[in-house]
């Protein structure tokens, strides 16, 4: 994907009504690679995937940029006119700044959106033995039980095993294969990494789809839940339930970079917690080596 030619896809879908405006023939190749927008998609997917990897992309900037930028595509919710010079008049006075000054800081936003898009899409090399086509996480917070289940597509004919890993801020977790599989322990790879591995009951062809489940208690658990995928994972549900604890402040991180996720500095989107206690977030198209999911603060943990 050529950064050049994302800036300049950029600067055309900022015209008019940005991405509040139909959207379907002005979202270039390489900003579809860049959100995984496919053929398939109509126009209310290409906006919701355009939005969440802008916005996502966005939380890496400075506040002013940051601003600047969710105004010029009329991502943010108080800047919906339907005039580019309007939205960047929102923009000034927000900042307090002079709109040409807004205007330089929405085409140097534009720049570095397209250097972090073409930087998170070229991924480190990742094993092709299988990928993942559908991952969902379940987060009991107030019990720390965490279920996972996945989806998984052999890429090659024979594969008996898969290998994978979880974080934990101390020691391994208690695990239960509910489905799929049999355990095995890998070790810690670090301090913080578990390592584990499932041996499938049968080989699979190519091609051939396989699901797995597993139940953690984890010691303890740091305030985000995140996956950072080593293989390509096609989409990932994510549900979080805080339970008996306080309500906390919840961001969305959909493509941060791993060091970003535990940053006190870095927030992502925000994402408001239901009358249940529960928040849900979904993700397409992940990008091995970046982390999707959510971080929260005010739980007391």
């Amino acid at each position: 994907m050529g950064r050049s030619e994302l800036v300049q896809e950029l600067k055309t879908l900022r015209k008019g009504r940005g991405l509040a405006g139909r959207v379907e023939d002005r979202v270039g190749p390489c900003l579809r690679s860049a959100c995984a927008v496919s053929a398939e998609d109509g126009m209310v997917a290409i906006r919701e995937k355009v939005s969440d990897r802008l916005t996502g992309l966005a939380a890496d900037l400075p506040e002013d940029l940051r601003v600047a930028a969710l105004a010029a595509f009329a991502i943010c919710a108080e800047a919906r006119q339907p005039l580019y010079q309007e939205r960047v008049r929102w923009a000034a006075n927000r900042l307090d700044r002079d709109p040409r000054t807004v205007r330089r800081r929405v085409d140097e936003a534009i720049d570095l959106l397209a250097e972090l898009a073409s930087a998170s899409s070229s991924p480190p090399a990742v094993s092709g033995d299988w990928h993942t086509s559908s991952l969902s996480i379940a987060l009991v917070l107030d019990q720390l039980l965490v279920l996972e289940q996945r989806r998984i597509v052999a890429d090659q004919d024979g594969l008996r095993s898969i290998d994978l890993a979880v974080s934990l801020p101390a020691g391994r977790p208690s695990a239960t294969v509910l489905y799929g599989g049999t355990l095995v322990d890998r070790g810690m790879e670090t301090s913080t990494r578990w390592g584990y591995g499932l041996e499938l009951p049968r080989p699979l062809t190519r091609g051939e789809s396989w699901e797995v489940a597993i139940l953690f208690r984890p010691p303890s658990l740091r305030p985000y839940m995140v996956t950072v995928p080593r293989q390509p994972c096609d989409s990932f549900d994510l549900r979080v339930r805080f339970g008996r604890l306080p309500s906390p402040e919840v961001w969305a991180l959909d493509g941060a970079f791993q060091r970003d996720v535990s940053d006190p500095g870095y927030r992502g989107r925000p994402t408001r917690v239901d009358s249940s206690g529960e928040v849900h977030l979904r993700f397409r198209g992940l990008m091995p080596g970046l982390a999707y999911g959510a971080r929260w603060r005010g739980t007391d943990e």
